[in-house]
C-alpha cells in the first residue's frame, strides 16, 4: 500500500495517523544516525505529534539516555531484538511519547560479522497503549541505502502499529 511513497510522504501519513489517534511519538536510533528523526521533522506542525529523539550510537548512551540494561547489550549484543526492544520502552519512559521506534544495525561498510553481517538491521516499534513488535532484517546495498531501508522500514511499522495495534 505504501511501497511507492518518499520516506517524506510515509512521515506525512504518519503524522496524520499520530493525530488522529491522539498519540505522541519518539524515536531511538543507532545506526540511522536521526534519520527517522529528521524524516518526521521535515513534516511541518510535526511538533504537535513528535516529542523527541534520542540518538545512541554508542552502547553508553543507550544505558544512559535509555536505561538499557547493560547485562542485555553483553549478552545480545547493541544489534538485537532485545536491546531495540529496550530502546523502544526507554524511549517512551523518558519522554512525553505513547509510541516509538527504536533501530540498531550494522549499516557497513565494516562491522559485520558471520553471525551479523553488514546490512543487519533490528527495529523495534512500542505502543504504551497496545503493546509491541521486533524485527530483524538484512538489507542489501551500501551503507546509505542499509539506512534509507531502515528509516522506510521503521516508518512503516510506527503506521501499522497505529492502525493494527499489534
Amino acid at each position: 500500500m505504501f511501497t511507492e511513497k518518499t520516506v517524506k510522504e510515509l512521515a506525512q501519513v504518519l503524522g496524520e495517523k499520530l493525530t488522529n489517534a491522539g498519540l505522541i511519538a519518539t524515536t531511538a536510533e543507532s545506526c540511522t544516525g536521526g534519520g527517522v528523526a529528521y524524516a518526521i521533522t521535515e513534516i511541518s506542525g510535526s511538533s504537535l505529534w513528535f516529542d523527541r529523539s534520542f540518538v545512541t550510537y554508542s552502547n553508553g548512551a543507550k544505558t544512559q539516555m535509555l536505561g538499557v540494561d547493560a547485562g542485555l547489550i553483553d549478552e545480545f549484543g547493541a544489534v538485537s531484538k532485545e536491546v531495540v526492544n529496550a530502546m523502544a520502552i526507554g524511549a517512551v519512559k523518558n519522554s512525553d511519547a505513547d509510541i516509538a521506534v527504536a533501530i540498531s544495525g550494522i549499516a557497513g561498510p565494516d562491522g559485520g560479522s558471520d553471525e551479523k553481517p553488514v546490512g543487519t538491521v533490528c527495529i523495534a516499534w512500542y505502543n504504551a497503549h497496545s503493546g509491541h513488535k521486533t524485527e530483524t532484517y538484512l538489507f542489501v546495498g551500501d551503507r546509505s541505502e542499509v539506512r534509507t531501508q531502515a528509516i522506510r522500514l521503521a516508518l512503516l511499522g510506527l503506521i501499522d502499529n497505529i492502525e493494527t495495534n499489534f
